[in-house]
């Protein structure tokens, strides 16, 4: 990381070698009006605060400086993954820094605001099958890359261990230190489940004691774009079903509400997924032991997804 200079008697960084460096070390925040149970705390982590505007820019760094260390990827191969737009969005950014060509399998009914950034960033934009959801933009992918073997380095989120091991060593360190050691439970949307997989692992070793709880949609059809409900989905091969402590469901309904509660209500504006993450957590922290605090994240901005109807 950068060196640090201090401005009124706060710590600010005084300058990045690269963009990679910007990414990570986002704000904790507390929620303070949505939440109404006094023997605990619900904190949100602020993952729109990365250069890339998402949770995901952590793995996409990840997952492109491990190939581009052992050769996986170089200038004559282009980068292809499938995403529900934000890894997208992330691989598209840190390929135009490095130089390298980008292709994004995308299902169609993503929001306008992040098809629009992953073609603004120069990344090749393919759309896939609405009806078949990130499933569809994972099998182009793989019928892609098989065409084309030697065309393409298959970056492969769901199953590439990068994704949780930049959580590992990063996103549970720092809630680790922001919280002062005193995090109690780690709760969040299953996607690719690396944010929950990486943190969950890490937290749990600093605490055993810590509740790991991983959420879902309610259904297999659902409007929370980026979650899987696993039952019905290809499963991530990085998952580990073994890690959670529990399992909690959320509606699509319920996470759009809260997405504008905590709007309207906590000036955060985060996507929908952000929305079922603060749902489950508001609701386990009602039955949880005195002095909880409860940790999620807002994996994005609202910003990209203006567009939509609801």
């Amino acid at each position: 990381m950068c060196e640090k200079d201090t401005f009124d008697g706060k710590f600010v960084p005084a300058r990045f070698k690269s963009i990679d460096e910007a990414v990570g070390g986002t704000p904790l925040v507390p929620l303070h009006r949505i939440c109404s149970v006094e023997h605990a705390s619900v904190f949100v982590k602020l993952e729109s605060q990365n250069p890339g505007g998402s949770v995901k820019d952590r793995a996409a760094q990840a997952i492109i400086s491990a190939a581009e260390a052992d050769g996986r990827l170089c200038k004559n191969k282009t980068l292809i993954d499938a995403s529900s737009g934000n890894t997208g969005i992330a691989y598209a950014m840190f390929c135009a820094a490095r130089g390298y060509s980008c292709e994004i399998c995308l299902p169609a009914n993503a929001s306008y605001e992040r098809k629009t950034l992953i073609k603004r960033y120069g990344a090749h934009l393919v759309e896939t099958d609405p009806a078949e959801g990130s499933d569809g933009a994972i099998l182009e992918a793989r019928k892609r890359v098989s065409a084309y073997p030697e065309q393409y380095f298959y970056a492969d989120q769901y199953n590439n261990p990068e994704n949780w091991r930049a959580h590992y060593r990063t996103t549970a360190m720092e809630i680790w230190e922001q919280t002062g050691g005193t995090v109690t439970h780690w709760i969040v949307m299953l996607g690719t489940t690396g944010s929950f997989i990486g943190t969950g692992m890490k937290l749990k070793e600093l605490n055993p004691k810590i509740r790991l709880i991983a959420v879902q949609p309610s259904s297999p059809f659902h409007g929370i774009e980026g979650a899987k409900h696993l039952d019905s989905a290809i499963i991530p091969g990085i998952y580990n079903p073994d890690l959670a402590d529990e399992t909690v469901c959320i509606t699509t309904e319920e996470a759009q509400e809260m997405t504008l509660c905590l709007a309207q209500e906590e000036g955060c504006l985060a996507g929908v997924s952000g929305g079922a993450n603060v749902s489950a957590a508001l609701r386990l922290a009602v039955d949880s032991p005195p002095d909880s605090v409860v940790v999620t994240l807002l994996p994005d901005s609202g910003e990209r997804y203006l567009s939509d109807a609801w």
